[in-house]
């Protein structure tokens, strides 16, 4: 079976420009197109486009899942190139995740602060102070 653009961007949320743009650069290269250019994705780019998705979410460049994507291509002789570079994004996504878990802890905190004390707000009016309190 094959989709259109259209099609597929209804069926992954990706917008047109980007699935063109992902084309472009060479992170689709198994879409066949008609005749007269027009691109046909078949079931198993939709599955391509999930992992890209999936890569460019966990905070990989366009550059690297283009190398990745090429690896791909190449069959089982990458196999161990592409699952070092998994292990990879993996420890960067851990590292993440605990950044994010530290940011979320701080901004819990103060949220937790703000309600025993009040309500801030940046006083625009007193260079001196950043902050003014102003119960309600």
């Amino acid at each position: 079976m094959s989709y259109t653009i259209k099609q597929v961007s209804e069926k992954t949320g990706l917008t047109i420009y980007t699935l063109r743009y992902y084309d472009k650069e060479g992170l689709l290269p198994l879409v066949e197109r008609t005749e007269s250019g027009i691109r046909k994705f078949s079931d198993n780019d939709i599955d391509w486009l999930g992992l890209i998705c999936c890569l460019k979410n966990s905070g990989m460049s366009i550059e690297h899942i283009k190398e990745f994507m090429h690896l791909c291509l190449q069959g089982e002789d990458t196999v161990e190139t592409r699952k070092e570079i998994l292990l990879n994004q993996k420890a960067y996504i851990l590292e993440q995740m605990i950044q994010l878990e530290n940011s979320l802890g701080t901004i819990n905190y103060k949220i937790d602060h703000y309600k025993e004390i009040g309500i801030f707000h940046i006083d625009k009016n007193n260079k001196g102070a950043a902050y003014a309190y102003h119960p309600h």
